[in-house]
């Protein structure tokens, strides 16, 4: 069998997807870029076939529900009954509040109820979030989601105090960015891969963006995540030539979500790990590369704050000034250059380069390879 998204043979079976007739047909995924897709089924002119198409598309008419709500059900039937009827009622919440279609909250919710918490019990739900071993800043993310399902059932409970660690992320060399890239056998993986390099976006905002957010060489975020404002970001011809190798078969250009692939990134980053004998490879998640663009723009523009803060697109400059100053970087990353005269010396600064030293009556200077423009 062969992906029709990237016509690889690399593919395993992922469950089963069941008509209105009663029937199933088995679902696939691709294992290089994550496309699902049902195997054709054969003599579609069959009246069985007629028959199902006709009583598909009753089922439409009836019930015009997203995609995305469909899952959503699918989740909470594993979930016990009082659950399920709480959580179904606290989407319900969410959307009349306003909140983000992309909210986490039910999913943080249906994540204690399966740990064993008892929604309508507050010193329950402290108890299962403190044995929890996750950081507390994930906790922070679950008390956030039940203050907001005790608002709804007018719950008194006092939310446990934690608070969000400060740590230093592991920034790769360039090289190991294009490693992982290079290791990428799907189309599709290797232009988002090289997407989150040139644009710093977050994984998120790369794979809501869609063919109409392509302007030339300039790529705009128009929907970005919680705390990140819209911009627009030049890119290099190579991204346009990958991104325009891809199908259009949708309005977006990375027509997945975000578990599918990340499960498709960590295949190829542990076979770019044991091709390259490098296990610094699997420390490198997909906000890596946003995390590598962050302190590569603010080593290059000499740690300007607001440009690192307009290209990141952060809504604060607090999220900003933990790029200044983390890291240096290797001095092969620069262009370098001499003068003699000061005509030659002027025609040098306008170039963009920087004054560095002088030697011998020779004059050295220096411009950052990548991201000149932003200095």
């Amino acid at each position: 069998m062969i992906c029709p998204e990237c016509s690889s043979s690399r593919i395993d079976k992922a469950g089963l997807r069941y008509l209105a007739n009663g029937s199933s047909v088995q679902r696939f995924q691709c294992r290089e870029c994550g496309y699902r897709f049902s195997e054709k089924r054969k003599n579609i002119n069959s009246e069985t076939n007629k028959s199902e198409n006709r009583q598909i598309c009753a089922l439409k008419v009836k019930n015009l529900e997203p995609q995305a709500k469909t899952k959503l059900a699918g989740d909470l039937e594993k979930l016990p009954q009082e659950a399920k009827g709480l959580i179904a009622q606290f989407l319900a919440y969410l959307e009349k509040e306003g909140y983000s279609k992309d909210s986490h909250y039910p999913n943080n919710l249906k994540t204690l109820v399966r740990l064993g918490a008892d929604l309508l019990n507050p010193e329950s739900v402290k108890k299962v979030l403190g044995r929890h071993n996750i950081k507390n800043g994930a906790k922070l993310q679950h008390v956030y989601a039940y203050s907001a399902f005790a608002k709804m059932m007018k719950i008194d409970w006092e939310p446990p105090k934690y608070k969000q660690e400060e740590t230093i992320p592991f920034i790769p060399d360039e090289k190991e960015l294009d490693q992982l890239i290079a290791a990428s056998r799907s189309k599709r993986m290797a232009a988002y891969l090289q997407c989150l390099k040139e644009t710093f976006a977050d994984p998120g905002e790369a794979l809501k963006l869609r063919w109409i957010d392509i302007s030339g060489n300039v790529i705009t975020i128009n929907k970005p995540v919680k705390g990140h404002l819209p911009r627009q970001l030049e890119v290099s011809n190579k991204l346009i030539s990958m991104l325009e190798a891809l199908p259009k078969k949708s309005e977006r250009i990375f027509p997945t979500t975000y578990n599918v692939i990340f499960s498709c990134y960590s295949k190829v980053r542990k076979r770019a790990a044991e091709l390259q004998k490098n296990p610094r490879l699997l420390s490198i998640e997909l906000r890596t590369f946003r995390h590598w663009g962050g302190t590569m723009i603010a080593h290059y523009t000499n740690g300007n704050v607001l440009t690192v803060k307009k290209l990141l697109g952060h809504k604060r400059i607090e999220n900003t000034m933990k790029y200044i100053g983390m890291i240096h970087f290797k001095g092969d990353e620069f262009e370098v250059t001499s003068a003699t005269t000061v005509e030659e010396a002027k025609q040098i600064l306008s170039s963009g380069f920087d004054y560095v030293t002088e030697k011998n009556g020779i004059m050295l200077f220096r411009r950052p390879k990548r991201f000149s423009k932003y200095s």
